[in-house]
């Protein structure tokens, strides 16, 4: 197994926790993800974990499908497919032959990022793992030019040099971790 696995087991935690709390009330409350009202954004990390099962197993790439309100079973599917050491091998098919390893650490980042905008969304507390905020941040600045050409991170939003880790982390991926103002 990979040591990516206990930093993904604890963001799916986390998420999920998160997840557990939305009242109905909430689902259409924006976040600080411009693209995704809260019902959008879980709707969002449901296909993150679907994709992750059976690209865990070599298998075709699953296109998103409407809000189920599944993610905790999603996600624990996701966990269960990756515990197994041969699914950290090589490169994925369904992704356009990216290694599992960067599969993985975006899996990391939406469950954290996307967690924290959930948990600003909804009004909770969310402290991310601090084993994984360095870990995103290094992937992260691998990957930052492809991730915002593809729309993946989008344009850095000014944090001061002395900010928390995570909040300069956010602002790099285009967060403002002041949100909402």
């Amino acid at each position: 197994m990979h040591d990516m696995m206990p930093l993904m087991t604890r963001a799916t935690e986390q998420t999920s926790a998160l997840v557990r709390a939305v009242r109905q009330d909430q689902l259409g409350l924006p976040t600080p993800c411009a693209d995704f009202d809260v019902k959008a954004l879980i709707g969002h990390l449901e296909w993150v974990a679907e994709m992750l099962e059976p690209t865990a197993l070599r298998g075709e790439r699953v296109e998103q499908g409407p809000y189920a309100g599944d993610f905790p079973d999603r996600a624990e599917r996701a966990l269960a497919s990756w515990s197994r050491p041969e699914s950290w091998e090589g490169v994925s098919p369904a992704m356009g032959g990216m290694p599992m390893t960067a599969l993985a650490h975006m899996y990391l980042i939406d469950l954290v990022v996307h967690g924290w905008d959930l948990a600003r969304a909804t009004g909770r507390k969310h402290e991310p793992d601090p084993e994984a905020v360095p870990r995103i941040r290094q992937f992260a600045d691998q990957m930052m030019e492809m991730g915002r050409q593809r729309g993946v991170f989008g344009e850095p939003v000014p944090v001061a040099d002395d900010a928390p880790p995570f909040d300069r982390l956010l602002g790099l991926l285009g967060r403002d971790p002041a949100w909402p103002h």
